[in-house]
């Protein structure tokens, strides 16, 4: 509830919860990474494996470009031969691709087209607006430094040369480098699959009307999004009811086609929160209330797979509120995904802010104020989006980033500093 005085985080409302009971984010953070490794690597082709993390250095075989080639369209020629007004006889001509140019003697040139081999006898390359060609002969407008214009061999890349590392995540020009090295296939980490689910008997699709004390499910669209932006192939499940029996079929489902498991709602104290059971039963899913505003309560552990899969899936319980939920998934999911696929970057970036407003925070709680950002000559500014509630779901569509309040704080003044994890890459205009 905002008020004249400060920000406060879900309103004055809300239980703070038992300190004794709580477990600190850190601390529940390292453990949940700790318990999640990468991939193991597979072999894909070179489009498939972008975006992907590198499971192996790549060494260059051979040099790149193989053989010295001309940059330009003109004339291979000695550059003892050449000078403004010298006229040199033309004895034929070299394309792209072809394999066995004529030798340039003293007096000749020979027509050269941009990446075709440099002719035996020539060391530089005339450029065509520097020349006048007229029957078989070629007149030039300046003289020719030794190497102009020719890419030497191995000029981009030496044969052995590392020249991606290990635990890189390719991007386009990391692809063309594949190629211009000759690999076909390459071995990285996987994008995990993940599958999402919300529960919920409250819960209908968009596009069905709303019958009394029924929400839109808005959860699952939300974090197969977030999960999809982290990189994993992600797959939105239909909404289960609370059921035992419906819980247990759709998360048994699940595990044979999903690397990771992500719930939504049913994890809190609430007399049909069946989640929290049906997790239990399946694995070693365990529960906590975290010191984190919003998302206190939490549910992380294995399941265990399929015949088809053989190995245990990690899954994460989130709470059922969409701010809560999308929150969690940013401090608790997005980096156990990119563990997932070999990233050393666990973390969004991070930025100081000064913080605009007074912004009050619970204690024994790491609270995540959702603000905007604007950047001025002094550096970083920030301002809550209004309303702060776990079910206000505009105050992370209107956000850039979320600042920290750590747990032994519990107010921020007007004018001190925070630290902001950023959500986007357009950032507020600079003042």
């Amino acid at each position: 509830m905002t008020t004249p005085e400060a920000t406060r985080g879900d309103g004055a409302h809300h239980s703070h919860g038992d300190p004794a009971e709580l477990v600190s984010l850190g601390d529940y953070r390292r453990d949940v990474l700790a318990r999640v490794g990468a991939l193991d690597p597979i072999e894909l082709r070179l489009l498939e494996a972008h975006g992907s993390v590198l499971a192996e250095d790549i060494v260059a075989p051979a040099p790149v470009p193989g053989f010295a080639n001309s940059a330009m369209d003109g004339f291979a020629v000695r550059a003892g031969d050449t000078g403004a007004g010298e006229v040199l006889q033309v004895i034929g001509e070299v394309a792209a691709g072809a394999g066995d140019p004529p030798e340039v003697g003293r007096g000749q040139a020979v027509a050269i087209m941009t990446g075709a081999p440099v002719p035996p006898g020539a060391d530089a390359v005339v450029p065509v607006e520097d020349t006048v060609e007229t029957d078989g002969w070629v007149r030039l407008r300046a003289r020719a430094q030794p190497a102009a214009h020719i890419r030497a061999a191995g000029e981009d890349v030496t044969k052995g040369e590392t020249v991606l590392k290990a635990g890189r995540r390719l991007r386009s020009a990391d692809i063309g480098m594949l190629a211009a090295v000759g690999r076909a296939l390459v071995l990285v980490h996987p994008r995990p699959r993940v599958a999402v689910i919300s529960t919920g008997d409250e819960l209908v699709e968009p596009g069905v009307p709303l019958e009394p004390g029924q929400i839109r499910d808005t959860n699952s669209y939300t974090l197969t999004a977030l999960a999809r932006e982290t990189g994993a192939t992600a797959f939105r499940q239909a909404i289960v009811p609370d059921n035992r029996r419906a819980l247990t079929e759709a998360f048994e489902g699940a595990l044979s086609h999903a690397d990771m498991l992500v719930t939504s709602g049913g994890v809190s104290a609430g007399r049909y929160d069946l989640v929290k059971k049906v997790l239990a039963e399946l694995g070693d899913v365990a529960f906590a209330k975290v010191g984190i505003r919003p998302g206190m309560p939490q549910a992380f552990g294995f399941l265990a797979g399929t015949a088809q899969s053989r190995q245990s899936v990690p899954c994460f319980g989130l709470p059922g509120n969409p701010v809560s939920a999308y929150v969690s998934f940013e401090v608790f999911v997005r980096p156990a995904l990119r563990r997932m696929q070999g990233r050393p970057d666990l973390n969004r970036p991070r930025v100081q802010a000064v913080m605009e407003v007074e912004v009050a925070s619970p204690p024994h709680k790491v609270e995540f104020v959702r603000v905007r950002l604007q950047h001025t000559s002094a550096g970083w500014r920030a301002r809550p989006t209004g309303e702060q509630g776990s079910g206000i779901l505009r105050s992370v569509v209107d956000a850039d980033g979320l600042a920290e309040v750590p747990a032994d704080i519990t107010r921020v003044a007007a004018g001190e500093t925070v630290v902001v994890h950023l959500l986007t890459d357009e950032l507020g205009s600079t003042a």
